[in-house]
């Protein structure tokens, strides 16, 4: 599993934005919404092509939850794909099956759900997987296991769900803790505030 060494209040501060989406940093943003460091609120300088790029790579990087290498390999099998090879990076990223849970709202946040599917909390068409990069097709059922159904953490985040849930490319059954993957996500229907092509522009120097 990828460990984060940095705190992640202070990368929730550096990229201006919630990548975690524990509401608990929603509140860190409004009460110093500046980056973190001593004289964050008055340093002023300029950030080079470069540099936007590093961060917007270590953004996504530590928003799915990925080490360095880890986020390599998911680029390099996207550069395979036909199609656009930043698009395909983050279809490969929201087809993982940890993203997944998140999305379908079983976790509150990306760790937490790596840390269920980690320990075996879930199946996938009937089989526990516990495996956090596995690689969901479409078609392919994710369902709570019945001894996990009473667990606090997976009754509460279902809790927050009001009504369905807002992504065309998911299925969910809230009753009987059940999602289906029903299609590998376009761009337009992630809800994603990224930008892809500055990782493309990065590796491609």
């Amino acid at each position: 599993m990828a460990k984060i060494n940095t705190s992640r209040g202070k990368l929730v501060r550096k990229f201006g934005e919630n990548i975690f989406g524990n509401p608990k940093y929603d509140r860190l943003l409004n009460r110093k919404p500046y980056g973190p460091g001593q004289h964050a609120q008055t340093r002023r300088g300029k950030i080079s092509n470069y540099g936007t790029q590093l961060q917007e790579k270590q953004k996504i990087k530590f928003m799915y939850g990925l080490l360095e290498k880890q986020f390599r390999i998911a680029f390099k099998k996207a550069e395979k794909l036909k199609g656009e090879t930043g698009t395909n990076m983050l279809k490969l990223l929201e087809s993982r099956l940890d993203n997944v849970v998140y999305r379908l709202g079983f976790s509150p946040t990306r760790p937490a759900a790596r840390q269920l599917v980690s320990h075996k909390h879930f199946l996938v068409n009937g089989i526990a997987v516990n495996i956090p990069s596995y690689t969901l097709k479409p078609g392919d059922t994710i369902s709570v296991r019945d001894r996990s159904k009473k667990m606090d953490i997976i009754l509460n985040s279902i809790r927050t769900i009001k009504g369905d849930i807002d992504l065309s490319w998911l299925e969910l059954d809230k009753a009987k803790m059940t999602g289906i993957f029903l299609n590998v996500p376009e761009r337009d229907q992630m809800n994603l505030t990224v930008n892809e092509q500055l990782v493309v522009e990065l590796y491609s120097k």
